[in-house]
């Protein structure tokens, strides 16, 4: 996979340009699938962003949900962000947290932290329903092996404004005259945009950005936008929407180049070795009431 961008647009532009579209590739999880956009072949990250999954729009069989067991994180944040639905996090620092719509879970990994993902037992039997985003973001140099930490934000605290066109929250960053109370690493834009039908929207000017449409009909420029797909912006540019769009902003200023695998992230291969050890070896810390745990990958 390669780190640099694209130096030609894709598509014409009279502002800004698309200088490369990522189509989602669909990856099963164990029981439910996820589109994702990043790491990609043609792109390994968006400003800090190194990983980007859609979960759903989906509903699971009376009795069923998620359940993703115990597994080790290295050197990232996991920004975990739901339209629809309810995960209840639990970790080895001990925190169990419900999150719903609109609100962010926050996990910083730094030197080692564990994770387990389900749904609560009480909303199995209805068949619940999920839809959301999941993202990482590397830390930068000289912050990768921090203390492992987490935060959670309630949908009331997170700011959002509403133009003539357009409605705009902001998860992560600052930009359209908001600024989120999130607190990250380095300079980070994330941010969800509704637009009515005909509406527009002047993006933001970032070291890296990126648009990915979750449903609707837009475009960047002359470039049209096709759902689920991540466009990658260079310079000014507006979003317009020509049926009502629901989309999410990413971006920020690089970290610079980073190995990813698995659930490690590093700028050192030898340290995502010393990650794949200490998992096989049971040196990570458990979280607390959880047995069960994800192997070490083949």
């Amino acid at each position: 996979m390669s780190w640099q961008n694209a130096s030609e647009p894709v598509c014409g532009a009279r502002r800004g340009a698309v200088t490369l579209l990522i189509e989602p590739r669909v990856r099963d999880l164990g029981g439910f699938s996820v589109r994702r956009v990043l790491p990609a072949p043609e792109r390994r990250a968006v400003g800090p962003f190194v990983f980007f999954d859609e979960m759903g729009p989906t509903r699971f069989e009376s009795g069923s949900g998620i359940d993703v067991r115990p597994h080790p994180h290295i050197g990232l944040s996991t920004v975990t962000f739901l339209f629809e639905g309810e995960i209840v996090h639990r970790d080895s620092l001990g925190i169990v947290q419900a999150i719903r719509p609109g609100e962010v879970n926050l996990m910083t990994a730094g030197r080692g932290v564990v994770h387990s993902e389900r749904t609560d037992a009480a909303l199995r039997a209805s068949g619940p329903r999920l839809h959301g985003i999941q993202s990482w973001m590397a830390l930068p140099d000289g912050r990768e092996e921090i203390e492992a930490a987490f935060e959670h934000y309630p949908a009331a605290s997170l700011p959002a404004v509403e133009f003539v066109d357009a409605q705009v929250r902001m998860i992560l960053g600052d930009a359209f005259g908001i600024r989120s109370p999130v607190a990250t690493h380095t300079r980070t834009l994330y941010a969800e945009l509704r637009l009515p039908a005909g509406g527009e929207l002047e993006l933001p000017e970032e070291a890296e950005l990126a648009a990915y449409l979750v449903e609707g009909a837009a475009a960047i420029g002359d470039c049209a936008l096709a759902a689920n797909t991540l466009a990658v912006v260079s310079g000014p540019a507006r979003l317009c929407a020509s049926s009502a769009s629901h989309v999410m902003l990413i971006g920020g200023d690089p970290v610079g180049p980073r190995h990813i695998w698995w659930n490690f992230v590093s700028s050192s291969r030898e340290r995502i070795e010393r990650a794949k050890r200490d998992w096989a070896d049971g040196a990570f810390a458990s979280v607390p009431g959880e047995s069960e745990f994800i192997p070490l990958p083949d």
